[in-house]
């Protein structure tokens, strides 16, 4: 049945704020993607966003190696409450989103090997 995912909307890497400058490089000169303007509520923390099709590329500054890293995948779903209750009924912990960016509706769980999964209904 599953919890109604439509897209994916973007994966996020991270990486040490000393190889921020040399991976933006990589990405966008090398690579040759496109950055879009990330929201107001991200700008202060370092990183980019890449279009790439329909889908985005999150660059993160993320210093460490924890095992529960942000690093993540984005699903959107067409139904968000639906989605969470879905997950909850089965027994996945729901990590509520600690950094609301505006137009955009989401949560967090972590799948079975610790992966982050952001779960999300965007407004645009």
């Amino acid at each position: 049945m599953g919890v109604g995912i439509t897209t994916l909307h973007h994966v996020n890497i991270t990486v040490p704020r000393s190889l921020e400058a040399g991976t933006k490089h990589f990405y966008g000169s090398l690579l040759g993607l496109v950055e879009v303007p990330k929201p107001e509520e991200s700008r202060g923390r370092g990183g980019a966003w890449y279009q790439i099709g329909n889908s985005q590329m999150h660059l993160s500054v993320e210093d460490g190696s924890d095992h529960l890293s942000k690093r993540h995948i984005c699903f959107t779903v067409e139904n968000l409450t639906e989605a969470e209750q879905q997950l909850q009924a089965a027994g996945v912990e729901i990590i509520p989103d600690e950094r609301p960016v505006k137009g955009c509706a989401r949560f967090y769980v972590r799948d079975p090997a610790g992966n982050l999964i952001e779960i999300a209904r965007h407004n645009n």
